[in-house]
């Protein structure tokens, strides 16, 4: 009799320590911009341990496929990027040399954010000869929040079938995000009228969404196609035509080469602004949204 007792309470203490640890356990998710780390994690809060592959310092089109990175897809249960091509030249091989079956195209933990949203710029013909151009549509959704919304409730959704266990923390935290992201919306659009209609200067073509999302109006592109340098023959084009149609602003992601947006602001007396291209570590996305508008609203006025 008191050897059963004793067997029945070893078994109450194993089964309450795995109960404790699949409680505790945390799912690891592998998000390949700073934008996803930061949503993941404010819609996983306890349940997730997120890494984010770059900073918004990053090129997101360029990093190097380092086996520091492989490691970390090889022990992800969720992958979290934009998609639609912006991580073609590096993704697919951390997948294929991860051996991760989980994360693959077409699992449950796959999430790519452009296939929740419709997309801008869909071009109707694709050739190389016009530069670094994506098949989906650009792909820099992060950059309208009304997006950002539709994509964080899609996330909350693939997180609770992942981890059914934390679906009521799923659900609430996104109840939370949605309350919070709504009243910084209507916030933001509110100091932001001052913006509809502001003619812009881009140096790379980033900044689609928040164009139609604030109403600014591009006049120029420093680049003569995507991807492509600028040449002293092109920025005199640009120079002749901001002198025929002025702009109030030149916006540059923190990650691109400045030089030419530089050189136009000298020449122009136009304000080159350095954006930063995602929040920085430990930073919402909110506060990141927030610092943005505020910026552009500075400079306009």
């Amino acid at each position: 009799m008191f050897n059963w007792l004793i067997t029945k309470i070893g078994l109450a203490v194993v089964l309450f320590s795995l109960c404790a640890n699949a409680a505790y356990a945390q799912i690891n998710v592998f998000a390949c911009e700073p934008e996803w780390a930061a949503l993941t994690q404010q819609l996983g809060g306890t349940a997730v341990k997120v890494f984010s592959a770059t900073t918004s310092q990053q090129d997101p089109h360029h990093i190097q496929a380092r086996p520091s990175l492989i490691a970390r897809v090889r022990r992800a249960d969720l992958l979290v990027c934009t998609g639609a091509d912006l991580e073609v030249g590096w993704l697919p091989l951390l997948l294929r040399k991860s051996g991760n079956g989980k994360i693959l195209p077409g699992q449950r933990g796959h999430f790519m954010a452009a296939d929740q949203v419709a997309l801008l710029e869909k071009p109707a013909v694709l050739d190389r000869s016009l530069g670094d151009i994506h098949a989906a549509g650009n792909p820099h959704i992060h950059f309208d929040p009304r997006r950002m919304q539709k994509i964080a409730s899609a996330l909350s959704q693939r997180l609770i079938i992942i981890d059914p266990a934390n679906s009521a923390l799923y659900q609430q935290n996104q109840q939370d995000f949605t309350q919070q992201w709504q009243q910084a919306l209507k916030k933001w659009q509110q100091t932001a009228k001052a913006l509809h209609g502001t003619k812009i200067v881009v140096s790379h073509n980033s900044w689609v969404y928040l164009e139609q999302w604030l109403g600014l109006i591009k006049v120029a592109t420093l680049e003569p196609k995507p991807g492509i340098p600028p040449s002293s023959a092109h920025l005199s084009t640009v120079l002749t035509q901001l002198k025929r149609n002025p702009a109030a602003m030149i916006l540059t992601a923190s990650y691109q080469n400045n030089q030419a947006a530089r050189w136009l602001e000298k020449k122009t007396a136009i304000p080159s602004i350095e954006l930063a291209f995602g929040p920085a570590k430990n930073e919402t996305l909110v506060q990141w949204f927030e610092q943005i508008v505020e910026l552009l609203v500075k400079v306009r006025a």
